[in-house]
């Protein structure tokens, strides 16, 4: 990945002076960058061995560009004292700051990992790409560490785009994948907005499978996919969309509480005795619910239009309103495919019941 992105950039601007550097776990993968570096004559005093996560060895560096491909869905149960750690004795100061993703995936520690080290604004700033699965986009509700995570992003306006890959990509796993585009030096153009590019439809057939990787990008694929995401357009291919632009505020949303009041046998609302509460009627756990309001909302309106109808009696307890962000990737670029005509489908389910009654009759024969 270093060599190749040295070459593209260098391709751009032979002028240009780099300074590499990269950090790897397996052990593999470290002699082989190495190694290909030594032989293009590169320098690897910055090519470091360790778990990125839990032993950053360039604690001090910042970047002008970084690229990323972590591990899908890999648990971080191993090094979670070490994290925890590190995000509760340095907070803001330190990587993980934002929050802590469910210990099952630790596909967002890397994502904070390389904001922690973009060059400030200031500067110069920073752009990077990672590649993540589908659940950073969406997993956690409200509240959560990924939810909390999507909304440092976010508010932040650090998010560029992601592009939605086609599944059968990588080696070790078929699943649908995603590139985020991040930078703290967007254009005027750019900024408060998210650009969502989906590219699942531009693959070619690979001659001869490598594991799960069955399909790959041609080289019109990669100038296609540069070119939307250089345009900075709502664009649609084949009548279907393939490039939408939000701003940051619409992946966001209030998780309110809403509470009934609890009744004695004989239906009377139950009253609080004592305290805040005294005089006020006293919530039903059992019929509490919760529903998600646009940012872009007012909770009240909502209130009063999508639940008193359906239950006079509710209320908000607007103390367990939480703040949450998610990007429901595929439900922005869902094209509804309407059912074939009734007639259609009796017809065709007739043919096959003739069939069927005519081989049984051949049976009977």
């Amino acid at each position: 990945m270093l060599s190749v992105a040295e070459e593209h950039l260098v391709s751009h601007n032979p002028s240009a002076r780099l300074v590499l550097s990269g950090q790897e776990l397996n052990a593999e993968s470290y002699a082989i960058c190495k190694a290909d570096m030594l032989i293009k004559g590169q320098n690897i005093h910055s090519i470091c061995y360790g778990n990125t996560l839990s032993d950053d060895q360039l604690p001090e560096e910042k970047y002008d560009y970084m690229l990323s491909n972590p591990p899908f869905g890999v648990e971080w149960k191993k090094i979670q004292k070490e994290v925890q750690r590190e995000a509760e004795l340095m907070g803001y100061s330190g990587r993980f700051g934002p929050g802590l993703p469910r210990v099952s995936d630790g596909s967002l520690l890397f994502l904070l990992h390389l904001i922690s080290k973009m060059r400030p604004a200031q500067d110069g700033g920073c752009r990077f790409g990672i590649v993540l699965n589908g659940s950073p986009l969406f997993t956690g509700g409200a509240g959560s560490g990924e939810s909390e995570i999507r909304r440092y992003v976010l508010e932040n306006d650090l998010v560029e785009a992601i592009i939605a890959l086609p599944t059968d990509m990588f080696y070790n796993t078929g699943i649908s994948t995603y590139i985020w585009i991040l930078s703290n030096r967007k254009p005027a153009e750019r900024k408060g907005k998210v650009q969502l590019i989906d590219s699942s439809s531009f693959w070619q057939k690979m001659r001869k499978s490598l594991g799960s990787k069955r399909k790959e990008l041609s080289t019109e694929h990669i100038e296609e996919i540069t070119k939307l995401f250089g345009a900075f357009e709502e664009a649609e291919k084949d009548g279907k969309p393939i490039s939408k632009i939000f701003r940051n505020e619409d992946f966001g949303y209030r998780t309110i509480t809403v509470e009934r009041p609890q009744r004695d046998d004989a239906g009377n609302v139950v009253l609080g005795q004592r305290g805040k509460a005294k005089g006020k009627p006293q919530a039903d756990s059992s019929l509490r619910d919760t529903e998600n309001v646009p940012l872009s909302e007012d909770v009240e309106s909502y209130f009063e239009r999508e639940v008193l109808p359906h239950v006079a009696d509710a209320w908000i307890d607007h103390d367990k309103t939480k703040t949450g962000y998610e990007i429901p990737f595929n439900r922005h670029f869902y094209v509804f495919t309407p059912p074939r005509p009734l007639e259609e489908i009796d017809a065709e389910l007739k043919q096959v019941t003739d069939r069927i009654l005519e081989m049984i009759g051949g049976l009977s024969g």
